[in-house]
């Protein structure tokens, strides 16, 4: 076994709309890397990338950890969301004595805010068809 070195691992399962984030963090020097790529590149927006530091700042724990994000499903907003919900629960099971402080930022719970279904005789959700006089 060439890896002989054990690094403790803590999963997190984040969701947001319809997208899914497996999120794991491990001791390092502070990359993020979702789905192979580095979290810059897959996140350019700065409203996200600030979203999901967000959890991190919260527990002082910028720089320290190595997080590894498997995203599927949904658009980057979502995505985003569902990583910033897998860190917030991964820094959970690192240290329970965190939850006091995540919990009041609201990042534990889960947001239940899901697109609505399309209805027969709309175009979408609630958009009727255009209406022609003539």
């Amino acid at each position: 076994m060439a890896e002989a070195e054990n690094k403790v691992q803590y999963w997190g399962t984040g969701r947001r709309k319809e997208s899914v984030a497996r999120v794991r963090i491990l001791p390092g020097d502070g990359k993020i890397i979702a789905n192979s790529r580095p979290f810059n590149d897959f996140f350019p927006r700065e409203s996200h990338r600030l979203m999901i530091m967000k959890p991190l700042e919260l527990a002082k724990a910028v720089g320290k950890y190595d997080i590894y994000a498997n995203v599927s499903g949904g658009g980057t907003s979502g995505q985003a969301g569902a990583v910033r919900h897998g860190i917030s629960r991964a820094l959970l099971k690192l240290d329970e004595a965190l939850r006091p402080i995540l919990k009041k930022a609201g990042l534990l719970t889960r947001d239940p805010r899901m697109r609505e279904r399309k209805k027969y005789g709309r175009k979408r959700a609630r958009r009727r068809f255009q209406f022609t006089k003539r």
